[in-house]
């Protein structure tokens, strides 16, 4: 069993201890993720890059919180719409890699529909 399946399952057994299934829906679980997603970019806010890549161990420890919550939220979702994620990655990526073909984006940051820098 994956990573994510146990998680899925956690989760579930989760909410259903708690009787939360009923606001599960997929609204409120993208919601959800939207806040904690949220959460996560206050903890960077206002951050040099330099800091950002050199969080005291406090802030880790908040940043790591926050992203277990985006994560399991995601997770929950995908399960509501029958998501299998790592099969949705993995067409992302393959997507991604057509939209963004390394020898022509190397290096840059800008989007596949701005001219070349």
């Amino acid at each position: 069993m994956s990573d994510l399946q146990k998680i899925k399952l956690a989760l579930r057994r989760f909410a259903r201890e708690r009787e939360w299934e009923p606001f599960h829906s997929p609204k409120n679980l993208a919601m959800a993720v939207a806040g904690e997603a949220g959460e996560l970019v206050a903890l960077f806010q206002w951050l040099t890059e330099a800091e950002s890549r050199a969080l005291p161990p406090a802030r880790l420890a908040q940043a790591a919180d926050e992203i277990a919550d985006v994560q399991m939220y995601l997770v929950a979702l995908a399960d509501q719409l029958g998501v299998d994620i790592p099969s949705a990655v993995a067409g992302k990526m393959a997507r991604n890699a057509l939209r963004y073909p390394a020898a022509e984006f190397r290096g840059s940051a800008r989007r596949h529909d701005e001219p070349p820098d």
